[in-house]
């Protein structure tokens, strides 16, 4: 398999964005169905401020059920293989994350950035502290740093800004690559960041089950199951290292 047009050689920052696809094959469901509904909730009533504060318990209880969820569910040959990547590569990888899992952490990785929060993490809206959270929070248990019962689902919801933007723009500045990985190239700005990686010379490659919105962005496309393409395509990096 040839590497990225050659590009492949001295490759030493790479930054990779993974989506829903990359966790599908873990039986996580994906982000959103093509019917706009959500586990048969639509956005609107579960993933915006305005239906948390319409409806607490509806959206705690969601949640409650996808956190439940996520803890029964095992990193794929694409998780294990980015960690791996991580562990071997001669300069630095940064994943940054649409998922709320925490599947590449327990498969290993360790600089992973959760651009729309941490579904086993709980957000306190009065000391605005976060937590592990691994149980449920329709109870309104109290916050384990202040005591406050302000806990809500550590997760970005419509409407919200992204987590650490700055990371990641300043990622994308110092790489040799981008990919993305799983993702439909349609929520922004995530979909935005292989624009400012090519107007930054930066060298892009999708790897997605199908060709994406986005994919006319890209240098290169591969497309396939995650768990297939993500391990050869590591390998082939790795091959090429030096």
């Amino acid at each position: 398999m040839g590497g990225m047009n050659g590009k492949s050689n001295g490759i030493r920052n790479i930054v990779v964005l993974t989506g829903a696809g990359v966790s599908a094959e873990s039986g996580i469901d994906t982000f959103r169905a093509s019917d706009g509904l959500w586990e048969q909730h639509r956005v609107e009533d579960v993933a915006t401020p305005e239906a948390f504060e319409r409806d607490p318990d509806l959206v705690q209880r969601f949640y409650d059920m996808r956190r439940e969820a996520v803890q029964t569910k095992d990193p794929n040959p694409a998780h294990f293989a980015l960690a791996k990547l991580q562990r071997e590569l001669d300069g630095n990888l940064l994943i940054v994350t649409q998922n709320i899992d925490d599947l590449h952490e327990r498969a290993g990785a360790e600089d992973v950035l959760h651009m729309h929060g941490e579904i086993l993490n709980a957000w306190c809206t009065s000391c605005d502290v976060r937590s592990r959270w691994t149980g449920t929070l329709i109870e309104r248990p109290a916050c384990p740093e202040c005591g406050d019962a302000a806990l809500r689902p550590d997760i970005v919801w419509f409407g919200e800004m992204p987590y650490r933007m700055d990371e990641i723009f300043d990622a994308i500045r110092e790489a040799d690559l981008f990919v993305s990985i799983g993702t439909s190239g349609a929520v922004y700005p995530a979909a935005g960041f292989v624009r400012d990686a090519k107007s930054l010379g930066v060298a892009t490659l999708e790897l997605n089950l199908e060709r994406s919105q986005g994919s006319h962005w890209f240098d290169e496309s591969r497309l396939g199951p995650a768990g297939t393409i993500v391990p050869e395509w590591v390998q082939e990096i790795l091959d090429n290292k030096g």
